[in-house]
């Protein structure tokens, strides 16, 4: 996705030297509200790893993360699924069955394996310093991973959850994160 966002001229690479700590946030802030493209820095303060940042910060990316080529198309295919209407009669039957293969294909499958598990750090081995955590706001508490995909399973039902929680870093193996009992 990177690569196809900067040879649509959608993104930036800073090489400077920066600051996890409120300057990607700033840098970033101006740059959304100026409509600029995506960022991605390069040489981040106390880590290996690059941030990428407003990756999905205007309807053009966004569209081209989804591969929908038009705001027309993106319509057309979502509406099924925002107002989900009964198909009426056989032929309104057979012209819903593309859509509701499509809706079967967005569930997760189970793996053995993927990418993600290519490294996997446990027990002494966590340190979540090593991450380019940033911190955004001067009267935040520290630094938040802000778009994390947070995994819980209820304990009784055993439903699995996927959801985006902003998630405070404490320490080099602990985090918290606000979360709403009907959440």
């Amino acid at each position: 996705f990177l690569a196809d966002l900067e040879s649509h001229g959608e993104l930036v690479r800073i090489r400077e030297r920066v600051s996890p700590r409120l300057e990607i946030a700033e840098i970033a802030d101006r740059a959304v509200k100026s409509g600029g493209p995506a960022l991605l820095f390069e040489n981040v303060d106390g880590s290996a790893m690059p941030v990428a940042i407003n990756l999905f910060a205007s309807h053009e990316r966004m569209l081209r993360a989804l591969e929908i080529s038009s705001y027309r198309e993106w319509e057309e295919r979502l509406e099924f699924f925002l107002d989900p209407k009964p198909p009426e009669g056989l032929v309104g039957k057979l012209k819903a069955l593309p859509r509701v293969t499509e809706l079967a294909s967005v569930f997760p499958k189970t793996v053995r394996s993927g990418a993600s598990q290519e490294i996997v750090h446990t027990g002494e081995d966590v340190d979540l310093s090593k991450l380019p955590v940033l911190t955004c706001w001067p009267q935040d508490g520290g630094p938040f991973i802000t778009m994390p995909l947070v995994v819980t399973r209820d304990s009784r039902s055993g439903k699995t959850n996927v959801g985006m929680y902003r998630m405070q870093v404490y320490d080099r193996a602990t985090t918290g994160m606000h979360w709403q009992k009907h959440k």
